[in-house]
């Protein structure tokens, strides 16, 4: 029996940011008979357009939620005099794409980068040059990294991730971000996610799990 679970997220989702100490939870207690793949489903397209006023304010509003929702997460709302916002996080999903071809073994490191410097640090992911920064202080070449985020491959494995993640919505009920299921065999199920306790998804991880 071969089982993987899928974790689908964009790394500027707020939520997932919240939910990242219960992922990370998941992640050490995940048997070692099941593969951990990431999908990076997009939450918003590449745009130039500054973010309207209504969508800061919503977006001001949710990271208030989250806090009262997930105790704990922190957030810098400096950003959002320090930054210019966009609407626009398709960038950082294909900035993780592009850390996890030049080394798989950075692709959680890259995902923490973005989430500290959009979350704590008030800078903007959805600037190729912060990403850029980003990805060279996790110990890439920062020139071999810009080549591989802006090419061809990258944009054709981002659009892979988005019909991966619509297939998941389709045939799993996955619905946002973020999202965990799990493939066993050639079934695949969703997976419950409580944001403050790992073990309502370990729990459901491990019944599928069973042979």
């Amino acid at each position: 029996m071969s089982a993987t679970l899928f974790y689908i997220h964009d790394p500027m989702c707020s939520w997932c940011w919240g939910f990242k100490p219960t992922l990370q939870a998941i992640r050490e207690a995940l048997p070692e008979s099941i593969e951990l793949k990431t999908i990076l489903g997009g939450l918003a397209p590449d745009s130039d357009e500054p973010m309207p006023e209504a969508t800061k304010q919503y977006v001001q509003q949710n990271w208030k939620n989250i806090e009262r929702v997930i105790p704990g997460t922190q957030f810098n709302y400096d950003f959002w005099t320090h930054c210019q916002p966009r609407r626009s996080t398709y960038p950082s999903c294909r900035a993780v794409i592009a850390a996890r071809e030049l080394n798989p073994e950075l692709e959680f490191e890259m995902i923490e980068a973005i989430q500290k410097a959009y979350y704590l640090q008030a800078k903007n992911p959805s600037d190729a040059s912060t990403l850029i920064e980003l990805a060279g202080d996790i110990g890439l070449d920062k020139v071999q990294f810009e080549e591989t985020f802006k090419s061809d491959q990258v944009q054709q494995l981002f659009e892979q991730n988005l019909y991966a993640y619509q297939q998941l919505a389709i045939n799993v009920g996955v619905s946002g971000f973020p999202s965990l299921a799990m493939k066993v065999d050639t079934q695949f199920v969703g997976i419950p996610i409580d944001y403050n306790n790992a073990n309502v998804s370990l729990d459901a991880i491990r019944s599928c799990n069973r042979p």
